[in-house]
């Protein structure tokens, strides 16, 4: 009987850990055991894998009169989800002498089927980071999970279908194989994955601005938060297009550098969103107002990441906004600030990216009528109060354009849309993203988008003049801004200044940017 070690990993929060499988098989009555935190997909492993080596053509670990003891360490971190079963099996081969192979600088990764298939696992390409920056050379993995494990260069990928694809192409013995005791003939070892390349061939939009007819108001507001990467908020009686705008608006952004996409992917991929693709543009998220606190903001015994990391990098479009529950809007507080959100749990902290722009929608009232000529409310004085406390002055202040989106002329209803189109606006937002880029990289800034400023930027890289400066004081003081809502304008101003390809801030982008501000019966 023997000893083998061999080398897998699991993904812990965003990141994956690299995990040692040892196996010490002794004579004695046949028992199975797993140490080491396994949950219970772990603990089940054990079937799987005796299985799946049965199935592969070798003796099955049941066979056997044995103990075996699978050890999987660091023993002090939870073992989660069906990562390991790959491992396993060519740890207990390995220790059981069926197979001989060199386990040092080489990672497993894999569910097993129990006719010894492999089947897709999520966060491939976080666990080929971690596998790069601990220097192991290569990884074997699941096909399904190859090209995304391939972004991540210096590493040899392998995806293969099965546990006999992989004892094939590891085997330093040559054994036989099949169950006559004939030599197999290799068909075909598995072939390395060639370096992913990222592709940003994108399909034809469903929703184009040219297609929605008027709301041009609405239009230059998404217009400038796509710019400067401000939150904005749509109010509006029901039926005015606030949800086409926003789903055209996702159409705006500029793609993703490498890094982005990487860094998005890896997201996506833990969380089991990309079924084995990349994200290459940024993410669109559109939960339903009933979505609980734990599936926005994220959680759970084991943190794991919500909506508003999903979005990162992206879009989180929040309809009917004031129908979510109260508990969620006030979460927003700290993502829509720091750009970051911070889960602490009894087991543990996690801090979670989420930069994301938040675009809100929402009726002037429950029933949709309030303030309408055409329609009478029927909303009760309780709901109707019911409805503006859900928003928090802190909530409001941290969105930076309120937007009214009203009715549209019947006759503007009709024809072929004749407005400006997503292509035209995008090259103008990715010329003041450009700008902005230029700007900060001149002050060492390791920022994007004018929404990232803090008091410190504002003060060093934005120049007010005099009279630009009394206009705006005079504003906020009759406006009754908070100092937040006061910053929060310059920043606007400097992003509606940024499209204009002006370098100062004038008088009439301030006046812009006031606008945007939301009014006291909004």
């Amino acid at each position: 009987m023997s000893f083998a070690k061999v080398y897998s990993a699991q993904v812990n929060l965003l990141r994956g850990v690299i995990v040692t499988i040892e196996v010490d098989l002794s004579r004695g009555l046949h028992s199975f055991n797993v140490v080491g935190l396994p949950d219970k997909a772990v603990d089940e492993s054990k079937d799987r894998v005796s299985g799946a080596i049965k199935n592969s053509g070798f003796t099955s670990p049941k066979a056997k009169n044995q103990k075996i003891i699978v050890s999987l360490s660091p023993a002090d971190l939870k073992k989660e989800g069906p990562f390991f079963d790959l491992a396993i099996a060519l740890s207990y081969m390995l220790a059981a002498r069926d197979i001989k192979f060199n386990s040092e600088k080489k990672i497993f990764l894999g569910e097993l089927g129990l006719d010894g298939t492999l089947r897709r696992i999520r966060g491939a390409l976080p666990l080929a980071q971690e596998a790069k920056r601990m220097g192991f050379e290569e990884i074997y993995l699941p096909k399904e999970n190859a090209v995304e494990a391939a972004l991540v260069e210096g590493i040899k990928i392998f995806g293969a279908g099965s546990l006999k694809e992989v004892v094939e192409h590891i085997d330093e013995t040559k054994k036989p194989i099949d169950k006559d005791g004939k030599i197999e003939k290799i068909k075909k070892q598995i072939t390395l994955q060639p370096q992913t390349k990222v592709s940003y061939k994108k399909e034809t939009a469903r929703t184009d601005f040219s297609d929605i007819r008027g709301q041009e108001g609405a239009k230059r507001g998404l217009e400038i938060a796509a710019a400067g990467g401000h939150n904005i908020a749509m109010y509006g009686p029901p039926g005015t297009g606030k949800t086409m705008l926003a789903r055209a608006f996702s159409q705006l952004l500029p793609d993703l550098d490498i890094e982005e996409v990487l860094e998005i992917t890896g997201i996506h991929s833990v969380a089991g969103n990309t079924e084995g693709g990349l994200v290459c543009f940024p993410p669109f998220r559109a939960p339903h107002h009933t979505s609980s606190y734990v599936s926005i903001i994220g959680g759970g015994t084991y943190p794991k990441p919500g909506e508003v990391t999903l979005a990162h990098r992206g879009v989180l479009f929040l309809d009917e906004f004031p129908e979510f529950e109260k508990r969620v809007i006030e979460s927003l507080r700290q993502p829509l600030e720091d750009n970051i959100v911070s889960i602490s749990r009894a087991k543990g902290t996690a801090v979670f990216p989420s930069n994301f722009i938040l675009v809100a929608a929402m009726n002037p009232c429950p029933c949709g009528n309030s303030g309408s000529k055409q329609k009478a409310c029927i909303c009760k004085p309780s709901d109707l109060d019911r409805y503006k406390r859900k928003l928090s002055g802190p909530i409001i202040d941290r969105i930076d354009l309120w937007v009214s989106v009203g009715n549209v002329d019947f006759k503007k209803l009709g024809g072929v849309g004749s407005g400006e189109k997503s292509e035209k606006i995008k090259e103008r937002v990715e010329r003041a993203r450009e700008i902005q880029k230029n700007r900060f990289k001149k002050f060492g800034k390791d920022i994007t988008t004018n929404s990232e400023m803090n008091v410190k930027d504002l003060g060093t890289m934005i120049h007010l003049g005099g009279k630009v400066r009394d206009m705006l004081d005079d504003s906020a003081e009759r406006l009754g801004l908070s100092a937040r809502a006061y910053h929060r304008v310059i920043k606007i101003a400097r992003t509606i200044a940024d499209l204009e390809n002006s370098g100062e801030i004038e008088e009439n982008h301030i006046l812009e940017a006031i606008q945007y501000r939301p009014k006291v019966n909004t």
